[in-house]
């Protein structure tokens, strides 16, 4: 099955509400269309999911780990944020981003960056 990873970097709010939105959108369809869906937030977006100006796009990323998305957050920056046992708590699964995108260069991957 291929897998379609969307990567959520920039703490703006076009790519914040896109890459989320987008990702819920694939999830409607992935069944349908035969591909896995995996969301990787890094960096500054990470760090807005802890911004409470921010909580639809948490909210979106939350929503999306209770439907069976597998949403992960780098295991580092959630340690450094102390928020990695929240993350957890709330679904996310942590993994650091070097061992993310050697991952998704061997499964041969799509990856989308917002």
């Amino acid at each position: 099955m291929k897998k379609v990873v969307i990567h959520i970097f920039h703490d703006d709010v076009s790519s914040l509400g896109t890459g989320s939105h987008v990702s819920e959108r694939i999830r409607q369809v992935k069944d349908a269309q035969g591909v896995a869906l995996e969301v990787y937030v890094f960096g500054p977006a990470e760090k807005a999911l802890a911004d409470p100006a921010r909580s639809e796009y948490r909210d979106t990323l939350v929503s999306l780990a209770k439907n069976g998305v597998s949403v992960h957050v780098c295991r580092s920056i959630a340690e450094d944020m102390g928020k990695a046992d929240e993350f957890t708590q709330i679904g996310f699964t942590l993994e650091y981003a070097r061992d993310a995108f050697v991952r998704y260069a061997l499964e041969g991957a799509t990856v989308v960056s917002f």
